[in-house]
């Protein structure tokens, strides 16, 4: 009897499987018992090259295909709370961890620019005193269109913010109506205009193919009416349709011609932004051509300081955070836990999850595979991982290369043009039978 092999059985199916942004999960997360000290889990982690992420899980509503953890028009109370634990974290954080080398630093949500100005300083403020003047790193902000306001931006570029991101996701007004986000264009261009106005390095667009309705007309013109501001950055993201959002069971009868509407939407959008300048840095980032380089605060194997309900921090054995959430009571519950926290509680990890240096390994493969033109060092890998051969560790990756999604060289691993439309099924087919067990038992709240 003929068995399908694994990866043929994926390549049959559809292409968008699932998004892998990092490894792994965080619904292989789980609670840690006994908790670790921060102190002990960092005391022989390198203290040079390591990033800062903060996050404020506040925004002013949740958009029907959101599914980070955020929670829409807290009370003045409850901000005024969180920054007082934001803050508290922060110092209990640095006393246990002690001094680092911060190499870069970004603000994500929810979206930071729903705070207040004098809240928004508060927050860079925490980044400061982590890392010193941020004036000289690389610092990258989330907000919105209703939230980018002249006051905020000019506030964020006297600290040394150098690059902004905004979700626009369409500049049709259907279509932003049918993802249950309440947007005027009038609010988008005008945000756009404040935006380059302040004068950022680096602006970044976010927009979604595959809305109902969608057609390839309506998806260039927003990517027409995106080129338009010049961005330096471009995310384009495949709609997807996950538990606990707004969108959960709306998703359209006909999977197999929304895939293909999906796959159909990707390529002209590809191809339209390859012929105006831009380069495919992975499946959804397209950057301009000659346009600085924006480090990620997540790093192929670098560690991460994560502070604020929802951050995740990475050391190299032990990856932690809050517990996470979808649903609003769920992420209203975790919150009010994280406002009542105390100092010794902000000194460990009690929920994360371990890795072994199997899982290191597949962290680096992928995370660079997926996430960056390039593709795996290979060179880089045999020096962090003890002279260690990536294609001898992952034979999946042969198979790969036998069906036309990755190439080898002298110096990399990386996916073909192929190879990146189906890297939302490379990722999950790329996850340990482990951690894949955990996430299919995590129980989504």
């Amino acid at each position: 009897m003929n068995t399908i092999h694994p990866l043929d059985s994926l390549l049959s199916g559809s292409p968008f499987l699932g998004y892998a942004y990092g490894y792994p999960h965080k619904t292989a997360y789980r609670p840690l018992t006994p908790p670790v000290p921060l102190a002990e889990l960092w005391a022989d982690e390198p203290r040079d090259d390591t990033a800062l992420y903060l996050h404020i899980p506040f925004c002013e509503m949740r958009c029907g295909f959101c599914n980070l953890f955020t929670t829409p028009n807290p009370t003045v109370d409850t901000e005024e709370r969180y920054l007082n634990a934001l803050e508290r974290q922060a110092a209990a954080v640095e006393q246990a961890i002690g001094t680092r080398k911060i190499s870069r630093v970004a603000f994500g949500g929810g979206t930071p620019t729903f705070l207040s100005t004098p809240g928004i300083e508060r927050v860079l403020q925490v980044a400061r005193q982590f890392a010193g003047d941020l004036k000289h790193l690389p610092i990258s902000v989330e907000t919105s269109p209703r939230t980018a306001e002249p006051e905020k931006l000019a506030l964020l570029r006297e600290y040394g913010v150098d690059r902004i991101s905004m979700g626009v996701q369409s500049f049709v007004a259907e279509e932003v109506r049918t993802v249950g986000r309440a947007q005027q264009n009038r609010t988008v261009f005008d945000a756009l205009e404040h935006l380059r106005e302040a004068g950022f390095p680096t602006l970044n667009l976010d927009l979604i193919y595959g809305i109902p309705g969608q057609t390839e007309s309506s998806w260039a013109y927003s990517l027409e009416q995106a080129l338009a501001w010049h961005p330096e950055e471009l995310y384009l993201y495949p709609l997807y349709v996950r538990p606990l959002t707004g969108l959960d069971n709306r998703a359209p009868a006909d999977g197999v011609a929304w895939d293909n509407e999906r796959m159909t939407l990707y390529r002209q959008a590809r191809d339209t932004l390859l012929s105006s300048g831009y380069e495919q840095v992975s499946l959804r980032f397209f950057r301009r051509i000659g346009a600085a380089t924006h480090p990620s605060s997540d790093a192929i194997g670098g560690n991460l300081i994560g502070l604020g309900c929802g951050a995740r921090s990475y050391t190299r054995a032990l990856h932690y955070s809050s517990e996470w959430a979808v649903g609003r009571a769920g992420v209203r519950s975790i919150v009010a836990d994280y406002l009542i926290r105390s100092d010794a509680d902000f000194a460990i990890a009690d929920y994360g999850v371990r890795l072994t240096t199997e899982e290191q390994k597949r962290r680096f493969l992928i995370y660079s595979l997926l996430q960056q033109s390039e593709g795996v060092p290979l060179g880089a890998y045999h020096a962090r991982f003890d002279d260690s051969d990536l294609l001898a560790d992952f034979p999946q990756l042969v198979e790969m290369q036998e069906r036309g999604l990755a190439v080898s060289s002298d110096t990399a691993f990386a996916l073909t043009e192929r190879g990146w439309e189906w890297a939302d099924v490379l990722g999950p087919y790329l996850t340990s039978d482990v951690m894949r067990q955990q996430m299919e038992t995590f129980a989504l709240k």
